[in-house]
């Protein structure tokens, strides 16, 4: 894995994560993200689309990008796996330390309405 590539995710607080649809569209969503040397980690909400098109095809791309999803730097090929257990919380520890309180706050609400997550670790081909 390159860590020159990598470079680009350095001190910002997004990445568009493009995943695909069945019949091939682009779907393109900004969303947080931590990362453990060439390991990057994000976590969704287990019904959300970007985890089904994963489950479909772990083909993505991503770049940094700014919170409406305005890219900041090049697409780079990736793939995506749902991780549970150590991993999993080893992402969602990642994300807590970057996020601080709006994670934290995420967290209490996601338990209070009982909302299934998932943890996804990203890696370049």
């Amino acid at each position: 894995m390159s860590s020159g590539k990598l470079r680009q995710f350095a001190g910002e607080k997004y990445l568009n994560l493009e995943t695909y649809r069945k019949n091939g569209k682009a779907v393109a969503t900004p969303v947080w993200f931590g990362q453990d040397g060439g390991v990057l980690y994000i976590y969704s909400l287990a019904d959300a689309g970007k985890v089904k098109r994963i489950r479909n095809n772990p083909r993505v791309r991503i770049a940094s990008c700014d919170m409406r999803g305005k890219l900041k730097g090049e697409w780079i090929e990736a793939r995506a796996r749902i991780v549970q257990g150590d991993e999993a919380a080893k992402g969602h520890r990642l994300l807590d330390k970057k996020y601080g309180l709006l994670k934290k706050i995420g967290n209490v609400f996601s338990k209070l309405m009982k909302r299934e997550r998932v943890v996804i670790a990203i890696e370049l081909d």
